[in-house]
C-alpha cells in the first residue's frame, strides 16, 4: 500500500501486507520481541491492563520510534469481535505500559503495535487474555455497507480482496450531509483496523494521503488500501474524529473473488467456443 506520510512511518500498516498479506498478531513473539501481560486473567468493567515489549536480550524495550504521533498503539477485542478499543497506553521509564480498558467477560485478544528503536520495521504482537464472569458471546454483526454512530453515517465502498491491494472507500456523513471538516487524528483523518474472523488475524492500514499535504480533503471520503491475507470475512473498525470526539465505524465484510481482466475473460470465453466446435466435430 502507498502511505505517504512523513513522520518515518513508512512502514507503518505495510508490515502486514508483506507476503500476500501475512497478518499480524498471531504470534505473541516476533523478530525476538515479545508481549508481556502482568496478567492474563482481568476483571470485567474498567481495569488497569499493564504490560511490557521485551527484546531480544530479555529486557523491557524503553527506546521506540514513533508511529502515527504514538511509540505503541494497543488495540483490545474480543474473540467474538465485539468490544473493539484502540488505546495509547503510557509507557515508563522503566519499560512497563499501562491503560485502562472496558472489559466485559470473556476470551480477549489484545495487540500491541509497535516499532522498536534499532529494529527495521514496524510489528504486530497479539496476545489471549481471560476476563472472569459469565459470557454471553454476540453473533457476527450481518455485512453490510453502512455504520451508523449516533448522528453519523459512514458508507464503505471497494472490495477486499485477497492477496491482492484493493481499494476501500469510506465516506463519513452526518444527519444526511456530508462531514467535510473531519479532523486529523494521529497525523490522519482515518484510521482502519481490519481483523479476520477465526483467529484475528490483524491488518492496520492508513489511509491514502494525510492532513496538509495539499491533496487530501478532510472529508467526507476517506481511501485507504488494504489486502486481505487470504479469503474470509473481516471485521473493519474505522477510528475518525470530527467535533474533538473520536468514533468508531464497525463493517463485516467478506472477501470476494478477483474479477477476471477483460482480455482473460475474452480469451477463455474463445478457448470455450473453440472447445465445444471441436467436441461438436
Amino acid at each position: 500500500m502507498r502511505n505517504s506520510s512523513g513522520h518515518g512511518q513508512t512502514n507503518h500498516g505495510v508490515h502486514g501486507v508483506h507476503g500476500g498479506g501475512r497478518p499480524g498478531g498471531l504470534s505473541v513473539s516476533e523478530h525476538g520481541y515479545t508481549l508481556e501481560l502482568d496478567s492474563t486473567i482481568l476483571t470485567a468493567g474498567v481495569q488497569p491492563v499493564s504490560f511490557r515489549v521485551t527484546g531480544p536480550d530479555g529486557q523491557a524495550v524503553t527506546e521506540f520510534v514513533p508511529e502515527h504521533e504514538k511509540e505503541l498503539h494497543f488495540i483490545a477485542v474480543r474473540r467474538d469481535t465485539a468490544g473493539f478499543q484502540h488505546v495509547h497506553p503510557v509507557r515508563d521509564e522503566k519499560g512497563t505500559w499501562s491503560v485502562e480498558l472496558a472489559l466485559e467477560p470473556g476470551d480477549w485478544r489484545f495487540f500491541a503495535d509497535v516499532h522498536p528503536a534499532g529494529h527495521d520495521g514496524a510489528m504486530t504482537l497479539g496476545i489471549d487474555a481471560a476476563v472472569a464472569g459469565p459470557y454471553e458471546p454476540r453473533p457476527l454483526p450481518e455485512a453490510t455497507g453502512t455504520a451508523r454512530i449516533g448522528e453519523y453515517t459512514v458508507a464503505l465502498d471497494g472490495a477486499l480482496l485477497p492477496g491482492e491491494a484493493s481499494e476501500l472507500t469510506l465516506t463519513v456523513s452526518r444527519n444526511g450531509r456530508p462531514v467535510t471538516d473531519l479532523q486529523p487524528y494521529l497525523a490522519a483523518y482515518g484510521h482502519l483496523v481490519a481483523l479476520r474472523v477465526g483467529d484475528l488475524g490483524y491488518l492496520h492500514v492508513h489511509p491514502e494521503g494525510e492532513p496538509g499535504d495539499g491533496t487530501t480533503a478532510p472529508g467526507p471520503e476517506i481511501a485507504f488500501m488494504a489486502v486481505a491475507p487470504s479469503a474470509g470475512t473481516y471485521r473493519l473498525f474505522l477510528d475518525f474524529q470530527h467535533n474533538d470526539v473520536v468514533r468508531t465505524a464497525e463493517f463485516t465484510v467478506r472477501t470476494t473473488a478477483t474479477a477476471p481482466r477483460p482480455d482473460a475473460a475474452s480469451q477463455a470465453a474463445h478457448e470455450h467456443k473453440s472447445h465445444r466446435h471441436h467436441a461438436h466435430h
